[in-house]
């Protein structure tokens, strides 16, 4: 790995912060560390995998290359010399919260939120059923990915129900309906463009247990399901009607009043044959998944929702068939060990991005992003989130409650000693070339190498051939 570990001597050292988590609530915290505040800061970026980016590089679709451009803005934060990026460490295994401590004068938590939350219904257990999670990650070339559990769920399927509203709902909907031609420029691994290619998917149906007026996805996301080469848009005009209290909420939220319109333009879409037919069918629940060696169907019922937005079944029932469900109807946080985490929101008790504990202020700990807030908002909301957090750290610095008091061990050459790889900027820029030129031999800008061990050996390859020319 690269040799830069040393940091600048204690004397009149700056304010040392750790920042666990890469993805874009890290970064925007890295940078307005360094960039706004008052006093010196540096900033170790520490991340489990050996890349940064978090949901820029493995969440947002990769048939989205101008969302997924934003990460050569995040990069920017990166190259700034009081930001050191530490990939490939996992708090908690590699070091523990408490050592970490003691290397940082603070510590803020960005770690995001992975889990998935389950419909906790009858069936949800059988193969064929997956978590948007799990598909994403298998799509995006997480290197955690389950590719069995994945590629077994997708063989041979042709009619899929995905569950949930938001825009990761409408990226699984899409990446599924899309044709193999669409797919072949992205960045996908190629096993997942030999897959999806393979998948003689015919119907894509998106489930909502509310009506329009309150799904979450965005009106840019939503009019991306229109321009697909072998897939036409279906919608029932029927769920399109609102009550009096949808009509208020439609006229004062204006992404829920586009998105109304777009569905309106396309309640009158017929199904062509030859092209997959991709339904959104709002007021529609599941209560169970029908099958016994996988998933054959999914039984769903008529909701109706009240003036304050509460979804209750009305007892009319239907099957939809189905050989593949994913759902997607959110995400929830875990603790880091020794970190608490409130199991109902799946957040970090915090006041104002101060971590509390036992219901009192933790000092020098801090949380942003989603495991801040819970899941919500787009990338651009972890700027303000961020900035938030940062201000409750610098009130901190400035009353004397933390500050680069005593010194302190570098954590990279903490981590080397006890047989870590951690992976810095210089590396991560060796995996970036890396994956270009994988890219590069089947015309595309680039492939994503989605295999840990990958990872790390063009960062070793390229070790060897800088010590080989010393």
């Amino acid at each position: 790995m690269s040799d830069d570990g040393e940091r600048a001597p204690e004397d009149g050292r700056p304010l040392r912060v750790a920042v666990v988590g890469a993805g874009p609530a890290g970064i925007y915290t890295a940078e307005t560390l360094t960039r706004r505040a008052p006093v010196p800061v540096t900033v170790d970026l520490i991340d489990r995998l050996p890349t940064p980016f978090g949901l820029v590089r493995h969440g947002i679709a990769p048939d989205h290359p101008k969302m997924r451009a934003i990460r050569d803005t995040l990069h920017r934060a990166l190259d700034d010399p009081g930001v050191r990026f530490v990939g490939n460490v996992e708090v908690g295994t590699d070091i523990t919260l408490d050592e970490l401590r003691t290397h940082v004068d603070a510590v803020v938590y960005t770690y995001g939120a992975a889990l998935d939350r389950p419909l906790s219904i009858d069936g949800e257990d059988l193969p064929g059923s997956l978590a948007a999670t799990d598909l994403v990650a298998w799509y995006c070339g997480h290197p955690d990915a389950d590719r069995g559990k994945v590629e077994s769920a997708l063989a041979g399927v042709r009619r899929a129900v995905v569950v949930g509203v938001g825009n990761v709902a409408l990226d699984v909907a899409r990446v599924l309906a899309r044709a193999p031609q669409e797919l072949e420029p992205t960045d996908m691994p190629q096993h997942v463009l030999d897959v999806l290619a393979a998948t003689p998917v015919e119907e894509v149906t998106v489930l909502g247990r509310r009506g329009p007026a309150h799904a979450s996805f965005t009106t840019m996301e939503l009019r991306e399901l229109d321009g697909l080469d072998q897939a036409t848009v279906l919608v029932d005009a029927g769920d399109l009607v609102l009550t009096p209290a949808a009509e208020e909420r439609v006229a004062a939220d204006r992404n829920a009043s586009r998105n109304l319109a777009v569905l309106r333009d396309w309640a009158g879409h017929r199904p062509e044959p030859g092209r997959v037919r991709l339904g959104l069918r709002f007021y529609r629940r599941p209560v169970r998944l029908l099958g016994d060696d996988r998933v054959t169907g999914v039984e769903v019922e008529r909701t109706a929702v009240d003036d304050a937005g509460r979804a209750s079944g009305t007892g009319e029932y239907e099957v939809l068939p189905a050989d593949l469900v994913v759902r997607s109807v959110g995400y929830r946080g875990q603790g880091l060990p020794g970190l608490p985490v409130d199991t109902d929101t799946g957040t970090v008790p915090n006041q104002e991005g101060r971590v509390l504990r036992g219901g009192a202020v933790s000092a020098g700990e801090y949380v942003a992003g989603w495991i801040k807030r819970g899941p919500s908002g787009v990338v651009g909301t972890n700027k303000h989130d961020a900035r938030e957090t940062v201000a409750s750290l610098l009130a901190d610095a400035e009353a004397g409650v933390i500050g680069p008091h005593g010194d302190r061990d570098d954590l990279v050459n903490t981590l080397r000693a006890r047989g870590a790889e951690p992976v810095l900027l210089e590396d991560w820029r060796v995996i970036d070339a890396a994956e270009m030129a994988l890219g590069a031999t089947r015309g595309r800008a680039r492939t994503t190498l989605h295999e840990r061990e990958s990872l790390l050996a063009a960062v070793r390859a390229a070790a060897d051939r800088q010590a080989a020319g010393r």
